[in-house]
C-alpha cells in the first residue's frame, strides 16, 4: 500500500512526457520485465511496449528510503506462443536507470 501511494504522489508531483521513440528507460524496463516474465513463464517470447501510449513521468522522490527518478506507464504486448494480448504496463526506476519494479496486468 505504501508503494501505491508513493506512486499516486510521483504522478501527480511530477513533469510527463509522452514517449515517440524508445528512451534507455523504456528499453531498461522492457529488458527488465522480459527477463521477469520468461522465469515465471517459458512460452514468452518478446515484450513490445506501445510507444504511443507510454507516459514517462520524471520524478524526484523516495519510496521509503529508495529514491525513485522515472516511473512509465503504458500499454505492452506479451508474445507468447499462443498468441498476444494488450497489458497495462507500469515500470518504476530509480537512481542511474536502475529498475526497481516491472508490473503487468491485465486490468
Amino acid at each position: 500500500m505504501k508503494a501505491l501511494t508513493a506512486l499516486m504522489i510521483v504522478a501527480a508531483t511530477s513533469s510527463v512526457a509522452v514517449a515517440q521513440t524508445p528512451s534507455p528507460e523504456v528499453d531498461a524496463c522492457k529488458a527488465s520485465g522480459l527477463i521477469a516474465l520468461k522465469q515465471r513463464s517459458s512460452d514468452v517470447k518478446n515484450v513490445e511496449i506501445d510507444l504511443d501510449s507510454a507516459t514517462i513521468i520524471k520524478a524526484d522522490t523516495k519510496i521509503e528510503s529508495t529514491p525513485v527518478k522515472t516511473v512509465i506507464l503504458g500499454e505492452a504486448y506479451i508474445e507468447r506462443k499462443k498468441g498476444d494480448k494488450p497489458q497495462t504496463f507500469v515500470c518504476i526506476l530509480g537512481e542511474k536507470g536502475k529498475v526497481l519494479l516491472t508490473l503487468f496486468s491485465n486490468q
